[in-house]
């Protein structure tokens, strides 16, 4: 007896499996809107552009080049023809959750590791107590 896979109706494993993810990432976007958890995202997103992320692509233009970028457009390009970049370092430089700009300044005045890197939080304003910062470790 041979039988006809063409007649087979259910789904194969990695299909299942497929739609399980897709389903997971919606949930991972849409639950913290509903649990009112908006602003707590936001900040822990930017926290870690500021704790990882965007250390860790500044760290591998210094460990190329030999020192820190001006500022967050040389990760992207080699505007100045900075000899021993092997970047692009960041496909795109990143907003922060409120769509605003990372401050960067290298040399730094606050921190204790070479550059300063912070958003200026839900309001806008530097210097203010939303202020996320990679100085207050």
């Amino acid at each position: 007896m041979i039988l006809n896979r063409m007649n087979n109706k259910g789904f194969t494993l990695i299909e299942i499996m497929l739609v399980v993810a897709i389903i997971g990432i919606l949930a991972a976007m849409v639950v913290p809107k509903l649990s009112g958890r908006t602003k707590q995202t936001k900040i822990a997103v930017v926290q870690v552009d500021v704790d990882v992320n965007i250390p860790l692509a500044l760290d591998l233009f210094e460990l190329d080049t030999g020192d820190f970028p001006q500022n967050l457009n040389h990760l992207r390009d080699n505007i100045n023809n900075v000899k021993g970049w092997k970047g692009p370092y960041l496909k795109k430089i990143p907003k922060d959750a409120w769509g605003r700009d990372y401050y960067f300044k290298f040399p730094g005045e606050r921190n204790k590791y070479d550059y300063d890197l912070y958003s200026a939080g839900a309001d806008g304003q530097t210097g203010t107590n939303d202020d996320i910062v990679n100085w207050e470790k």
